[in-house]
Protein backbone atom coordinates (compact mmCIF):
# COMPACT_ATOMS: atom_id res chain seq x y z
CA UNK A 1 0.00 0.00 0.00
CA UNK A 2 2.96 2.46 0.26
CA UNK A 3 3.22 4.96 -2.08
CA UNK A 4 0.18 3.82 -3.90
CA UNK A 5 0.14 7.20 -5.74
CA UNK A 6 3.50 8.40 -6.62
CA UNK A 7 5.51 4.46 -6.30
CA UNK A 8 6.85 5.47 -2.89
CA UNK A 9 6.10 7.02 0.03
CA UNK A 10 6.36 10.76 0.23
CA UNK A 11 8.39 12.24 2.67
CA UNK A 12 9.09 15.33 4.23
CA UNK A 13 10.99 16.91 1.59
CA UNK A 14 7.98 16.39 -0.60
CA UNK A 15 5.75 18.11 1.50
CA UNK A 16 7.95 20.53 2.15
CA UNK A 17 7.76 21.87 -1.34
CA UNK A 18 4.30 22.37 -1.43
CA UNK A 19 4.28 24.87 1.80
CA UNK A 20 4.15 28.42 1.04
CA UNK A 21 7.65 30.15 2.52
CA UNK A 22 5.80 32.23 4.92
CA UNK A 23 4.47 29.63 6.83
CA UNK A 24 7.19 26.82 6.57
CA UNK A 25 9.48 27.99 9.08
CA UNK A 26 6.26 27.63 11.48
CA UNK A 27 5.43 23.93 10.50
CA UNK A 28 8.66 22.92 10.91
CA UNK A 29 8.77 24.10 14.42
CA UNK A 30 5.54 22.86 14.93
CA UNK A 31 6.71 19.18 13.69
CA UNK A 32 9.88 19.38 16.01
CA UNK A 33 7.59 19.92 18.88
CA UNK A 34 5.54 16.66 18.06
CA UNK A 35 8.60 14.65 17.90
CA UNK A 36 10.33 16.38 21.26
CA UNK A 37 7.06 14.80 23.02
CA UNK A 38 8.76 11.47 22.99
CA UNK A 39 11.25 8.99 20.97
CA UNK A 40 8.27 6.72 20.29
CA UNK A 41 6.67 9.32 17.62
CA UNK A 42 6.47 8.25 14.15
CA UNK A 43 5.20 11.00 11.18
CA UNK A 44 2.84 9.95 8.47
CA UNK A 45 3.35 12.22 5.45
CA UNK A 46 -0.19 12.42 3.47
CA UNK A 47 -0.63 14.60 0.05
CA UNK A 48 -1.38 18.17 2.20
CA UNK A 49 -0.24 17.16 6.04
CA UNK A 50 1.40 15.31 8.19
CA UNK A 51 -0.86 13.03 10.98
CA UNK A 52 1.57 12.37 14.32
CA UNK A 53 1.10 9.01 15.84
CA UNK A 54 2.51 7.04 18.82
CA UNK A 55 4.43 4.27 17.72
CA UNK A 56 3.13 1.35 20.38
CA UNK A 57 -0.47 1.83 19.51
CA UNK A 58 0.04 3.98 16.14
CA UNK A 59 -2.84 6.09 17.55
CA UNK A 60 -3.07 9.79 15.71
CA UNK A 61 -3.10 12.45 18.35
CA UNK A 62 -1.96 15.30 16.30
CA UNK A 63 -2.88 16.28 12.38
CA UNK A 64 -1.06 19.17 11.18
CA UNK A 65 -1.78 21.21 7.89
CA UNK A 66 -0.19 24.00 6.35
CA UNK A 67 -2.46 26.87 4.68
CA UNK A 68 -1.41 29.72 2.81
CA UNK A 69 -0.50 31.96 5.68
CA UNK A 70 -1.43 29.50 8.75
CA UNK A 71 -1.27 26.30 10.15
CA UNK A 72 -4.10 24.05 11.18
CA UNK A 73 -3.65 21.54 14.16
CA UNK A 74 -6.28 18.90 14.68
CA UNK A 75 -5.86 17.64 17.92
CA UNK A 76 -7.10 14.14 19.46
CA UNK A 77 -7.01 13.61 23.00
CA UNK A 78 -9.22 11.11 22.88
CA UNK A 79 -11.14 8.97 20.60
CA UNK A 80 -14.48 9.77 22.65
CA UNK A 81 -13.72 12.97 22.49
CA UNK A 82 -14.22 15.48 19.37
CA UNK A 83 -11.46 16.97 17.37
CA UNK A 84 -9.78 20.23 18.88
CA UNK A 85 -8.96 22.44 16.21
CA UNK A 86 -6.26 25.31 16.80
CA UNK A 87 -5.24 27.62 13.66
CA UNK A 88 -1.93 29.86 14.02
CA UNK A 89 -0.29 32.16 12.22
CA UNK A 90 3.87 33.08 12.29
CA UNK A 91 4.51 34.72 14.82
CA UNK A 92 2.08 33.92 17.11
CA UNK A 93 2.35 32.08 20.19
CA UNK A 94 2.48 28.59 20.79
CA UNK A 95 1.93 28.03 24.53
CA UNK A 96 -1.67 26.83 23.79
CA UNK A 97 -0.81 24.55 21.09
CA UNK A 98 2.12 22.98 22.80
CA UNK A 99 0.16 22.78 25.98
CA UNK A 100 -2.82 20.91 23.65
CA UNK A 101 0.05 18.56 21.71
CA UNK A 102 1.34 17.49 25.13
CA UNK A 103 -2.04 16.72 26.26
CA UNK A 104 -2.80 14.55 23.82
CA UNK A 105 0.25 13.01 23.62
CA UNK A 106 0.20 11.94 26.85
CA UNK A 107 -3.03 10.70 26.65
CA UNK A 108 -3.06 8.76 23.96
CA UNK A 109 -3.23 4.79 25.12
Amino acid sequence: MDGLVSGRRRTYEDLKKQIMPQVEPLFGEIRNYCFSLGSNVLEDVRMHRIVFCKSLTFRAFADIEPQRDFVIAKITRDRKEPVRKIEIRPGEDMGELKNALRDAYSNIR
